[in-house]
Order: C-alpha cells, then sequence, then structure tokens
C-alpha cells in the first residue's frame, strides 16, 4: 500500500507541473499575439487610473492648441525675426517661411500631438494629414503657404485699416509681425480648416449612411 501511493505521488505532482507549464506557455503566446484587432476594449476611465500625471488634467484641446501655436511661434522667431535683416522681400520671406513652417510641422508638431494622445488615433482628427508618410511632408508644405496666405492678409488688411483710422503715414506698419500674434494666428487658421474639413466629412459620412 505504502508503495501505490509513493508512486503516484510523483506521478500527480507531475500533472500538476505539466498543467503550471501549459498555463504559462498560453500566456505567453496570447501576450506575444495581441494585438487591436484581438485585445479586450477598455474604456477611457479605466485607463486612466494607470496614467500618472496631475490630479486635474488639462483638456486635450488645450494641449493640442498650445503644441500648435508654440511651434508655430517658434518658427516666426528663427524666420521672419531671425532672418528679416537678410531677405527684406516679402515673397521671399514667405517662401522660406512656407518651407520653415511645413518642415516643422510635419517633423516636430504633428510628431508630438501624436507622442501625446491618449490612444493612437485619438486625435487624428486635429491633425490635417495624420499618417506619417514621406507624401505628408510636401503636402504639409503645401498647407503651410494656405495659413500663410490667409495669415498675410489678416497683417495687410489690418494694417490698412489701422493706417487709416490713426491718420498714421502712408506705408507704416501698426501691427508688425512678432511670434506670439504669428502663432495664434496660425493655429486658428489651422483649427479653422480643420472644422471645416470635419464638419464637411460628418455630412458626407451621414449622407452616405442616410441612402443606404
Amino acid at each position: 500500500m505504502s508503495k501505490k501511493n509513493k508512486r503516484s505521488a510523483p506521478e500527480k505532482e507531475s500533472y500538476k507541473t505539466s498543467d503550471y507549464y501549459k498555463l504559462n506557455t498560453k500566456a505567453v503566446n496570447d501576450l506575444v499575439e495581441a494585438d487591436e484587432s484581438n485585445s479586450p476594449q477598455v474604456s477611457e476611465k479605466e485607463l486612466r487610473k494607470f496614467r500618472s500625471g496631475f490630479k486635474y488634467k488639462i483638456p486635450d484641446l488645450v494641449k493640442i492648441v498650445f503644441v500648435k501655436w508654440w511651434f508655430a511661434a517658434c518658427v516666426c522667431f528663427f524666420f521672419p525675426w531671425g532672418l528679416g535683416l537678410y531677405i527684406p522681400n516679402t515673397l521671399d520671406m514667405l517662401f522660406v517661411t512656407g518651407l520653415a513652417l511645413g518642415g516643422v510641422t510635419d517633423l516636430l508638431t504633428n510628431n508630438v500631438i501624436r507622442y501625446f494622445e491618449p490612444t493612437k488615433g485619438a486625435w487624428a482628427k486635429w491633425l490635417m494629414f495624420y499618417k506619417r508618410r514621406f507624401i505628408t511632408l510636401p503636402l504639409n508644405i503645401l498647407y503651410s503657404y494656405v495659413l500663410l496666405f490667409f495669415v498675410y492678409n489678416v497683417y495687410r488688411y489690418v494694417n490698412e485699416i489701422m493706417v487709416r483710422l490713426w491718420q498714421m503715414p502712408e506705408g507704416s506698419i501698426a501691427v508688425g509681425v512678432e511670434p506670439i500674434l504669428f502663432g495664434l494666428l496660425i493655429m486658428g487658421f489651422d483649427m479653422l480648416m480643420l472644422v471645416i474639413r470635419n464638419t464637411t466629412r460628418n455630412i458626407v459620412t451621414d449622407a452616405r449612411k442616410a441612402n443606404r
């Protein structure tokens, strides 16, 4: 009787050990094969429990607006301000500034926004070109020229109106180009263009759903 017990004990222990390794192997395989398609959905509220940070969170839109404004202001500081004496021609300065703004937007601004978004794609609607590809660099440069066109005309018409109202000498500059206002204008027109795009996209999507 004692011999049978001695033989059955190792067998029972071996069975438990094999099950243990099977479970662990399955867990490792599940972890390796995990992706967005087979992972369970987790609510934003649950994700926040595992994130470190301030007790009072800064709204996402405030973060996005600040990043867009800050990088645009930096471009103004280093180019229209920094190169103003070396590139006196307005069209040449706009050309150089558009190149710089497009490059900074593609390589820095958009990447910072992607880095800080809570989940992948959460802030995609606040970037004109969300996916990072080679083609996005020339597209962002072209888009920067569109924004500069609006900003240039704002400065132009505001100066014309203020010169007339204040009866200043012809050719005077009432509002000069400086980083804070330049950054606010670039960011403002950028957000306006994004709102128009997002609204148009929603209207088209709703129309397609209604026709089905």
